[in-house]
């Protein structure tokens, strides 16, 4: 599978979740919910990572995952544990650490970030979601796209 990530813009230039992953100084990206949610259990070591900055129309970035972990019914002494064990890679700022302050928790490290020059034209499709996961990237790309129905994003 291949996934596709929706980066934040939030905050100012150079906070910004992509320019992080740009400029390598993030190398993990997280996802959280009360209850499990996708990509929880369903990304795995060696699949490929695309990443694009939410309200833009381009996927800019890819890389390769080099590893994930999953964690389920977190205590609060666990999730601040977790994320400060992984600030390194993470490099959340203190308002990023509190939105991300869950229970259920997917950690995703990559590796080997490349910029897509031109960036891919992203087709995007009634109400994804902050990350998608599809069999190619050109299933959601302008001009070779497929209508998105979910079916990997199943638990």
């Amino acid at each position: 599978m291949v996934h596709l990530v929706y980066c934040d813009n939030t905050g100012k230039k150079g906070e910004h979740v992509l320019d992080k992953i740009l400029s390598r100084t993030k190398t993990m990206v997280i996802r959280g919910a009360a209850g499990r949610k996708i990509p929880h259990s369903r990304v795995f070591d060696g699949e490929m990572v695309y990443f694009m900055e939410k309200g833009t129309a381009f996927i800019s970035a890819f890389a390769t995952i080099k590893s994930v972990q999953n964690y389920v019914k977190l205590t609060e002494d666990e999730i601040i544990k977790t994320l400060n064990d992984n600030q390194d890679k993470l490099n959340l700022t203190e308002k990023q650490k509190e939105r991300w302050h869950k229970k259920c928790l997917c950690l995703v490290e990559f590796e080997g970030v490349q910029n897509i020059e031109p960036p891919l034209a992203f087709d995007h499709q009634g109400n994804m979601d902050d990350w998608l996961i599809i069999n190619k990237i050109e299933d959601v790309v302008v001009g070779t796209s497929i209508p998105y129905n979910y079916e990997n994003s199943k638990f």
